[in-house]
């Protein structure tokens, strides 16, 4: 990675809340900076519920930032004009978790894959140019020619995903963000779409944002790797690093819970448990861990710092004291 490149994106300082009542807010995505550069992979993983969806949708520009910036080719995505709004909805894409629900019924494979291109003037002018395209789309993702004139519920869970990842590359996008685009699939549904992805990343040196709960996924198509909890990114490495050497007491967890295929090393292996209950997200404070309640290492110090993302070593970040206690020693 060549990082005297300006960056595809500099998300910095980036909450989204939404407000429930007067009294209550929802942190879903608190305080997250974070830089991606073009061609990679980066992966975002946590528990459900800890914002790595809404920090997806923040992204896309479906959702409008609480504050904080998002900088995409040095201009912030949430101050753009209408050309250069309708320009950035071509260039980031995105694939949606559930195949089932993220395809209109009512229209056929072709209709749905040409409509991008029909919105971004995409060989306008020339249906059977747009069609051509189409068959080479379906044919690239895995299905066939005569896949165009059905309908959604004619496929299979993978069959649609596929037709989703189809829809996506029909405007030729530079950014791919995938909302756990597996989970709803089978497990060996799931390794042929990861595969696709990666496979489709190299050819058209796409950027994907890859967000699951299955780190076994994430450790094979990531190049780096955020760990959300609670709406904040607690731990931001390579791939390789974070699962060697985690350094947040919550990413241990994690990756402690990942199966082991080989039974005999497995059987003699034991998850490390988290105590107590999950917080609420619900009016979190900043100025405290959120994870302090449930980490093993916790001493009442924990209870008295403003968290945030430091380097522990080189390009791995954790929002952990006891780290840097114990790098520093």
């Amino acid at each position: 990675m060549n990082k005297q490149t300006q960056p595809l994106f500099e998300i910095r300082d980036l909450c989204k809340y939404f407000t429930l009542d007067r009294k209550n807010t929802l942190k879903a995505v608190n305080h997250v900076s974070l830089t991606i550069q073009k061609g990679e992979t980066v992966g975002i993983v946590g528990e459900s519920g800890c914002g790595k969806t809404t920090l997806g949708r923040t992204l896309k520009r479906l959702y409008t930032a609480t504050s904080g910036t998002v900088l995409y080719k040095g201009q912030d995505i949430f101050k753009m004009n209408r050309e250069q709004a309708h320009q950035y909805a071509k260039e980031v894409q995105m694939i949606f978790q559930d195949p089932y629900s993220s395809l209109d019924p009512r229209m056929t494979v072709r209709e749905i894959v040409r409509e991008g291109m029909l919105n971004h003037g995409i060989l306008k002018g020339d249906p059977a140019a747009q069609n051509r395209r189409i068959n080479e789309l379906l044919m690239m993702v895995g299905l066939n020619e005569e896949h165009a004139d059905r309908f959604p519920h004619e496929f299979s869970g993978g069959q649609r995903q596929r037709i989703g990842i189809a829809r996506a590359l029909a405007v030729n996008p530079e950014v791919i963000i995938c909302d756990e685009p597996t989970s709803a699939l089978d497990v060996s549904i799931q390794a042929q779409v990861v595969n696709l992805l990666k496979n489709l990343q190299r050819e058209f040196n796409l950027t994907l944002i890859f967000i699951s709960h299955n780190l076994s996924l994430v450790k094979y198509i990531s190049d780096r790797v955020g760990v959300m909890y609670l709406g904040s990114m607690v731990e931001l490495a390579s791939s390789e690093m974070l699962y060697k050497e985690p350094a947040h007491p919550y990413t241990e967890v994690l990756i402690s819970a990942i199966p082991i295929p080989d039974p005999n090393i497995q059987k003699n292996r034991s998850a490390i448990r988290f105590s107590g209950e999950l917080p609420s997200p619900i009016n979190t404070r900043d100025d405290v861990c959120s994870f302090a309640g449930r980490c093993r290492y916790a001493a009442p110090a924990c209870s008295n710092l403003t968290p945030r993302l430091r380097e522990v070593s080189l390009d791995h970040f954790a929002v952990c004291d006891r780290v840097l206690r114990r790098e520093n020693k």
